[in-house]
């Protein structure tokens, strides 16, 4: 694959992906108002931040003239799914959850920097979304406690099902 046809493919992931992010936060904001209120105002700053991410990869798509992934709705639905099934089972959940994805995300978000240095835009956008990630990552991780059999079964799925949805996106 040529490597604007790659970035172009990367650009359409990752707005796919931060689509799924605003519906994990979507559905965590919605079930913590019951289970984890303390959360409330770290899941909405997220949120916030998720729908600026998702406003940079769009805007990518578009300056490239590309249309959005097929996997789109997909990690829409997806995401709205765990992030409701997380948000059911409180605030350890939602920050396991947290972590899991970030921890995936940031690995591809490095190794895409490093695959595409020559696409200037595309590393642009992937490195202007870095930090906020990291943090939303560090900030979860101060939540959790040791994470037994329960978080790390947690974790795997959910690191599992982020790795399949980027996976599925790139081939779509």
């Amino acid at each position: 694959m040529k490597a604007t046809n790659l970035a172009g493919r990367v650009m359409k992931v990752n707005h796919a992906g931060e689509h799924g992010a605003v519906n994990i936060y979507s559905g965590q904001i919605l079930m913590a108002r019951f289970t984890a209120k303390s959360l409330l105002p770290e899941l909405l700053a997220c949120k916030a931040d998720e729908e600026k991410h998702r406003t940079i990869f769009y805007n990518e798509l578009e300056r490239r003239g590309l249309s959005r992934c097929k996997s789109y709705w997909l990690c829409a639905a997806g995401g709205y799914v765990l992030g409701v099934a997380t948000g059911l089972l409180g605030a350890r959940a939602i920050s396991l959850t947290t972590v899991a994805v970030e921890r995936t995300v940031l690995r591809h978000l490095r190794h895409q920097t490093a695959l595409l240095a020559e696409d200037v835009e595309a590393v642009s956008a992937i490195s202007g979304i870095l930090n906020d990630e990291q943090e939303h990552h560090d900030s979860a991780a101060k939540h959790n406690d040791p994470m037994g059999m329960f978080g790390r079964l947690l974790g795997s799925a959910v690191s599992g099902a982020t790795e399949s949805v980027i996976w599925l996106g790139m081939r779509l």
